[in-house]
């Protein structure tokens, strides 16, 4: 059954897509600044380490969201997202404050948890909700809502550095701040309910054996996009030579064909089926990690990640989409359970890149690589969710 929104709570929920992909990126696209000896000069492993209680947070928001939803309703979780949203760009822009200091490091693990709970609760609550509204056509409605998102990701490097280079790196987390006040009052006004119990009741807790594979799916999901999303930068700048602007350049491209790819694929799923796009998007990532394993300039590693982000663009929301219109009573609870398991492979790849390359001696691009083999398991996945496709609705 689908529901009915007004035009302003489905432009509050899109306009908190493009917000939640700004926050979230936040701290990658700072990584010139916290890495720098004139900096925070965090190291590698530091600077790994820095996104796991952001990993923690955000698996445990979203795993516990669906209960929360029963309680709180939807709209009650997604202002405790905004909310952790709001804590972590505050924390985020008084750091600058503490560069030089030892404290610094600790009130930056304290601003990613706050991330965390941010980006777990505000996803799901986002995707169930723009999934209930739009129910005849939830595949197209949860790509466009990813898409929003990912508009937020990709301006988010770029805003990094206009501020940076107007001595003010913090100007875009102080900015943020505002603009999630402003949401947070927006929220309050919209109703944002469901004429169903999308947590699941009961039953939410006994997942069918078919959520599994989607979990698979999620977790190798994961670990590919957070290659790109928080290595790629510093690969390309450490290893290949090329100036911090232009590796900025090659992670706006990253998040911009993550945007573009979605609009394009929401579209295109009217006339290919999605579940064959589905297939083909890994396929396609392994191609794009074995040439970006190679890259030797900036125009190369730009469009190397142009083309690791179009490959991954719908992934991500497809599986979302997918297990919930398998099981709309479930929703939440599925939506809820793939984004903390895609938290998992997030935290697999953020902070295990730097233990991994200082234990076994290995360049950034034979790490990428390995990126490659991630995408050949995740097409194996996807061929067996296509392969045996289950009744939806």
């Amino acid at each position: 059954m689908a529901a009915r929104a007004s035009r302003f709570e489905v432009g509050v929920l899109y306009v908190a897509g493009v917000v939640q992909g700004l926050a979230l990126v936040s701290f990658p696209a700072a990584s010139a600044i916290l890495t720098s000896p004139s900096g925070f000069a965090l190291s590698g492993t530091q600077f790994g380490l820095m996104f796991l209680p952001q990993v923690l947070l955000a698996i445990a928001a979203s795993a516990f969201g669906s209960r929360l939803a029963a309680r709180l309703g939807l709209r009650g979780v997604l202002l405790l997202g905004l909310v952790g949203d709001l804590a972590a760009m505050a924390l985020l822009a008084a750091s600058q404050l503490w560069i030089g200091a030892p404290a610094a490091f600790v009130l930056l693990c304290i601003a990613t948890g706050a991330l965390g709970i941010g980006f777990g609760a505000t996803v799901m609550a986002l995707n169930t909700l723009v999934e209930g509204f739009f129910a005849d056509n939830a595949d197209g409605a949860v790509l466009l809502l990813n898409a929003l998102l990912g508009v937020g990701t990709a301006l988010a490097p770029l805003l990094v550095a206009l501020f940076t280079g107007l001595g003010l790196w913090w100007g875009l987390p102080a900015s943020m701040v505002l603009l999630i006040a402003l949401l947070i009052v927006a929220v309050l006004r919209a109703p944002l309910r469901l004429p169903y119990q999308a947590s699941g009741g009961a039953d939410a807790g006994r997942m069918p054996a078919r959520f599994w594979l989607y979990a698979a799916a999620v977790l190798l999901y994961g670990v590919a996009e957070t290659l790109s999303g928080n290595w790629g930068t510093l690969y390309l700048s450490t290893q290949r030579g090329v100036q911090a602007r232009d590796a900025s350049f090659a992670l706006t491209a990253f998040w911009l064909a993550v945007t573009l790819g979605r609009l394009l694929i929401a579209f295109l799923q009217k006339r290919v089926p999605a579940r064959w796009i589905y297939l083909a998007l890994p396929l396609l990532l392994a191609l794009a990690f074995m040439f970006v394993a190679r890259v030797d300039g900036p125009l190369a590693g730009i469009g190397g990640f142009a083309a690791v982000g179009l490959a991954c663009s719908a992934f991500l929301p497809l599986s979302i989409s997918f297990a919930g219109s398998e099981m709309p009573s479930r929703a939440a609870t599925m939506s809820g359970a793939l984004i903390a398991i895609y938290q998992v492979g997030y935290g697999v790849a953020a902070f295990g890149v730097g233990p991994l390359r200082r234990l076994g001696n290995l360049e950034y691009s034979s790490i990428f690589s390995m990126g490659g083999a991630v995408a050949i398991a995740l097409a194996l996945v996807a061929l067996a969710l296509v392969r045996h496709p289950a009744h939806r609705g």
